[in-house]
């Protein structure tokens, strides 16, 4: 009986994902696209806006030039966001070469739902497991881009989205 609770246990904390909440001011139509179009503003400049099903957008990360491109597979205006990893290319320093694919087949998906004095956004990053080599850097990561610049463009207009270093 033991035994069987532990192993419960286990597969319960290795499919733990990637995932925040945050209230912004903003209304779910803004944050939708904040989430498909403003990237540049709060995260990084892809190489092409997300406006329909099926657009493919690279999402790059100089000066090591780490890049993951994603593929929208559901655009909801006003309601959710979600998107496939189709490629990944993620250079970190002291991390084994394994760390350069393991956001591949991994979901970003954005739930939007309006409250009293916003929108509420959900966030999930499936795939995203403490498991993973990049978990401790891409956690820090996405808290900065998601929960402080993500939440500072919507709420005041300026973000804080990754620059590359001279």
């Amino acid at each position: 009986m033991t035994l069987i609770v532990f192993s419960q246990r286990i597969m319960t904390m290795t499919a733990r994902h990637y995932t925040r909440t945050l209230t912004t001011s903003a209304t779910p139509e803004q944050a939708y696209d904040a989430l498909t179009t403003g990237f540049a503003a709060w995260w990084t400049k892809p190489d092409h806006a997300i406006t329909r099903p099926g657009d493919r957008a690279r999402f790059s990360f100089p000066p090591q030039h780490s890049y993951w491109t994603f593929e929208a597979q559901h655009l909801i205006p006003g309601e959710r966001v979600e998107l496939l990893c189709v490629e990944a290319f993620h250079v970190h320093d002291g991390q084994p070469d394994a760390i350069e694919q393991e956001w591949l087949g991994s979901r970003l998906i954005w739930t939007l739902r309006p409250v009293e004095t916003g929108c509420e956004i959900h966030f999930i990053h499936e795939g995203l497991k403490p498991e993973l080599y990049c978990w401790d850097v891409c956690e820090a990561g996405w808290d900065r881009f998601f929960v402080a610049s993500l939440k500072a463009y919507l709420d005041t207009g300026k973000g804080m989205p990754h620059r590359a270093s001279a």
